[in-house]
């Protein structure tokens, strides 16, 4: 039975099963007997095919029931004679159900007719699917030619684009270089200011250092002023004060050591020239003393308010240096002791504080001043502040061997002498 004819059987049955009862049914299609037709056939085609086959009193059953439904199909077929312009399907169905003379003939005769109506509208329906894959061809080919033009012409927008882009892209290669060098060239600059300002910064550091010292001793020299303000003498009368005791214990000095009468000269004897019997200046030079000669020490402490200023460390480190720093103090106050008792010169003896880890616990000698700097000062600065701090003609010898110390103590009115002159002098001793 052709495959089309089976299923309008199964069809016609399904819909046939509502108008029987559930005892007139065989058992396996009892199960679909509350199912609608479309579910009827769904779930029970093969049933139902098996029933009609197997089952004659079934297959009569549903016979009437397709003799009410089609009853002129079903008189047609009894008589041997379908109608022609009836559905070959049909046919072969009700047919196939109602059994009459010849029913095989028939039902292969319409599946024969079916196969060939649907061969038919197979091949219309290629015929047609042709036409219509011609078309679309003709449409592809169309769309090929044209989506081909429109890509040749996008392909040659993008060369352009391609070509354009290409040279933006040197430029901009160009671009970077340059940015590259000038950055490079910046980081030179920036390297030089930075230089520079390390320069400008190390200087200003340096002024501000000086600065800072000036301003100590400004303010040290301003506190010396209010002290003496307070003690109600001021030290511009303390130092003309010194300074005419200094020229009076001269004079005095000269006069008991030369026995000198009542004055004698006139006018007459002011005139400049060469007596018989007169030491010339040539003959006065070969007398002076040598500038390390001991007995040099001694003459300048002899003169009147003499004060002796001692670069402490550069002294002993000069001729003890291998001595701790506070047997070398001990040493050198001791001696300066003996020199001031011998000499009566006022006598100060500077030390670096910058050395020192604690403050020192030291009983200066008698006639010794012993002096520290302060923190962020150095003992060279603290001696040329003392030989400020002198009034102009007071004889003051400076102790050191320091050449910036001895140019500068020396530039202040001051007389610098070697730390290995001291130190002769006081192994004399």
């Amino acid at each position: 039975m052709p495959e089309k004819v089976r299923h309008r059987v199964v069809s016609l049955t399904g819909d046939a099963l509502g108008g029987l009862s559930v005892a007139e049914l065989p058992a396996p299609l009892r199960q679909y007997a509350r199912f609608t037709p479309q579910r009827r056939i769904k779930f029970g085609a093969n049933a139902i095919a098996a029933a009609l086959e197997s089952e004659p009193a079934f297959r009569e059953r549903i016979a009437e029931q397709l003799r009410e439904r089609f009853p002129e199909l079903a008189e047609a077929l009894t008589s041997g004679t379908p109608p022609p312009a009836a559905d070959p399907v049909d046919v072969a169905a009700v047919a196939y159900v109602l059994r009459p003379v010849d029913w095989p003939k028939l039902v292969a005769a319409a599946g024969e007719e079916a196969q060939r109506a649907q061969a038919e509208r197979a091949g219309e329906e290629a015929q047609r699917e042709l036409a219509r894959l011609r078309g679309e061809l003709a449409e592809a080919r169309t769309a090929a030619r044209t989506e081909a033009e429109r890509g040749r012409g996008e392909l040659e927008s993008v060369r352009k684009d391609l070509e354009v882009t290409r040279r933006k892209l040197r430029s901009a290669q160009s671009d970077v270089k340059r940015g590259e060098a000038d950055a490079r060239k910046a980081r030179a600059e920036l390297e030089e200011l930075r230089s520079s300002a390390a320069a400008e910064k190390s200087a200003a550091e340096s002024e501000s250092r000086r600065l800072r010292t000036r301003l100590a001793e400004a303010e040290s020299a301003l506190e010396a002023g209010r002290r003496a303000a307070r003690e109600g003498r001021s030290v511009q009368d303390m130092r003309v004060r010194l300074l005419l005791d200094s020229v009076l214990e001269a004079a005095q000095g000269l006069r008991r050591e030369l026995a000198l009468p009542p004055t004698t000269s006139r006018p007459a004897d002011t005139v400049d020239a060469v007596e018989p019997g007169r030491m010339t200046p040539r003959d006065i030079a070969a007398r002076a003393l040598s500038e390390t000669d001991p007995e040099l020490l001694d003459q300048l402490l002899a003169l009147p308010q003499s004060h002796l200023v001692v670069d402490g460390y550069n002294v002993t480190k000069t001729g003890y240096p291998t001595m701790p720093l506070d047997k070398q103090r001990l040493r050198l106050l001791g001696g300066l002791a003996g020199l001031a008792a011998q000499s009566g010169a006022e006598v100060t003896c500077v030390f670096d504080g910058a050395e020192l880890a604690a403050p020192v616990l030291l009983a200066p000698p008698r006639g010794v001043r012993v002096l520290f700097s302060k923190p962020g000062e150095t003992a060279d600065e603290l001696i040329r502040q003392l030989v400020r701090a002198e009034p102009p003609g007071r004889a003051v010898v400076v102790v050191s061997s320091d050449r910036e110390v001895a140019d500068g103590c020396a530039a202040a009115g001051a007389r610098p002498v070697s730390s290995a002159l001291l130190l002769r002098r006081l192994g004399r001793s």
